[in-house]
């Protein structure tokens, strides 16, 4: 409904993301609740660190698991139900949570992010490759490019 009122039967422009508060945060939600890579990139300390008293060496391999920090009751509530008023304030304003964490954490996050928030219309099966990372059955795509 916010997608009618707001582009009337036109294509959406970048200028329209911020009249779309609820288009952004069910965008937000499917990236929270259905995690691509449950594991975000690995690291290697630079230098020995001390973490809640535990001392972690230099050089380290360190893991960041995105899916727990998504499902995690301390930072979501009812983190298994698919909620995107979770982030919309009480204006209906979108807000940023700080567990979003689609795309790993720190500088070095995983190169498709900025690719996986851009116009794309896929429409795969919803019932899923099981495996470690989420995945559709294979299907096959026509890339049209858009004329401006």
């Amino acid at each position: 409904m916010e997608i009618d009122c707001i582009l009337n039967g036109r294509p959406p422009a970048l200028e329209d993301k911020q009249r779309m508060p609820y288009v952004e945060a069910v965008l937000h939600e499917v990236l929270r609740f259905c995690n691509v890579v449950p594991l975000g990139i690995f690291r290697a300390t630079s230098q020995d660190a001390v973490v809640r008293g535990y001392t972690i060496p230099r050089g380290t391999m360190v893991i960041t698991n995105l899916y727990s920090v998504h499902f995690d009751e301390k930072y979501w509530s009812d983190p298994s139900i698919f909620c995107p008023e979770r982030f919309l304030d009480c204006n209906g304003k979108f807000v940023r949570h700080e567990a979003f964490l689609p795309f790993s954490i720190g500088k070095r996050q995983i190169f498709g992010k900025s690719l996986s928030l851009e116009d794309f219309c896929f429409i795969p099966s919803l019932s899923p490759k099981l495996g470690m990372t989420l995945q559709p059955r294979p299907y096959s795509i026509c890339a049209i490019r858009r004329q401006q």
